[in-house]
């Protein structure tokens, strides 16, 4: 096994269990290996740090699965980390929905699985998973038995390891329609070609969080999606949604969903563009009690964090003059780039020339089966805010 030896003082971060070791921090590689092979990483001192799989085409170049150098990296290892994964789901009682796997939090680098009842979507995002990933298809049919494991391996960042994009059943058969339920809403799920794995858990507790303030009132959304912060507006009692997504398939969904769970006297889907709606409505000296912006992520790298703080800072001064005294603009973003300090000076700096006052009425993170690996900030990435303006 090849042994990556780091530069002298490059080990800090991987000793204080993060899971990255990036190319820069590399001072040689002993032995040969094949791109995707397991290797041993130890420190300029000799210090044995962990054992994980090699990309040299990726900035991240090893990626560790092990701080055990006894503990071979094979079947059963991933059996295991699959049955700890789902284990601690169980306990989160979240019902036959939820994501399974999420990456490095749960000890399996670059690899997502979420299960849409008995449908599971996997995405193998790293060289060295997708290797292993004829094995976590089996174990997954073995310990799950679901209908069909489908592959959303069509996201952009598997170029970045030499990966192709592609998509498609694994095992079993797709279903016409897929249904799961969520805080009590059904849904109609797009696996095939719905965003990501075609639908987001980690809003899950947030998308109730609404409940004490929406109760009677005329309520807007922006970047609604399939639907769900509107939807749960309307169980909870909302007089009125209207909610907007750029997707003409995202909202013929939602309006499904509405549909689905007789909320459509409620809730009304139009196809628009955010920036492009909240300005007209400023315009036309519209008011709401309630403004819900759920944007996708502005920055997907360091490269676009200028122009997404531009962005998140209209879409929310935008929201906050659209509101009514005393209303609440429910604000988030899943931008890692954007960290929780740098998104709270946005959300202040917009109060500013909004000319309001905000109050915090609650600050939260992603869903419970998203855990945070406390070393690794990779693994915190969605900010959450309901505000009261005064």
């Amino acid at each position: 096994m090849a042994k990556v030896i780091l530069k002298g003082k490059k080990n800090d971060r991987i000793e204080k269990g993060h899971p990255w070791v990036y190319s820069t921090e590399i001072e040689t590689i002993k032995g040969n290996f094949s791109p995707g092979d397991i290797v041993e990483v130890y420190s300029g001192n000799n210090k044995f740090l962990g054992k994980g799989y090699i990309n040299p085409k990726s900035q991240i170049t090893v990626r560790l699965l092990t701080r055990n150098k006894d503990e071979e990296i094979n079947r059963d290892f991933f059996k295991t980390r699959i049955e700890r994964a789902l284990s601690f789901r169980k306990k989160l009682n979240y019902g036959d929905s939820f994501r399974l796997i999420y990456a490095e939090a749960d000890f399996l680098p670059a690899l997502i699985v979420d299960k849409f009842s008995d449908v599971l979507v996997l995405q193998t995002l790293a060289l060295g998973i997708e290797k292993y990933k004829n094995i976590i298809v089996e174990i997954l049919a073995e310990l799950l038995n679901p209908v069909c494991i489908y592959e959303r391996n069509d996201a952009p960042v598997r170029e970045l390891e030499g990966l192709e994009l592609k998509k498609g059943v694994l095992h079993g058969k797709l279903p016409e329609k897929i249904i799961i339920e969520e805080n009590g809403i059904k849904y109609y799920v797009d696996v095939e070609n719905g965003q990501k794995t075609g639908y987001f858990f980690d809003q899950r507790e947030n998308r109730k969080a609404i409940e004490p303030f929406v109760k009677g009132k005329e309520i807007l959304e922006c970047f609604c999606y399939t639907g769900s912060f509107a939807l749960n507006a309307a169980l909870y009692g909302a007089k009125s949604v209207i909610a907007f997504d750029y997707s003409d398939d995202a909202v013929y969904l939602a309006r499904e969903n509405a549909k689905l769970n007789g909320f459509n006297d409620i809730c009304r889907f139009e196809v628009g563009n955010a920036f492009d709606i909240l300005r007209n409505f400023y315009n036309e000296k519209r008011k709401f009690d309630v403004v819900i912006l759920d944007p996708p992520a502005f920055a997907k790298n360091k490269k676009a964090l200028e122009g997404a703080v531009r962005g998140y800072k209209e879409i929310n001064l935008r929201g906050m003059k659209l509101l009514k005294p005393g209303g609440f603009l429910i604000t988030s973003s899943c931008s890692h780039h954007v960290n929780e300090d740098l998104f709270f000076e946005i959300l202040m700096s917009a109060a500013y020339d909004a000319k309001v006052t905000l109050r915090i009425i609650e600050k939260r993170s992603q869903a419970k089966d998203h855990p945070i690996l406390a070393a690794s900030e990779e693994t915190r990435y969605l900010k959450f805010y309901i505000l009261q303006i005064c």
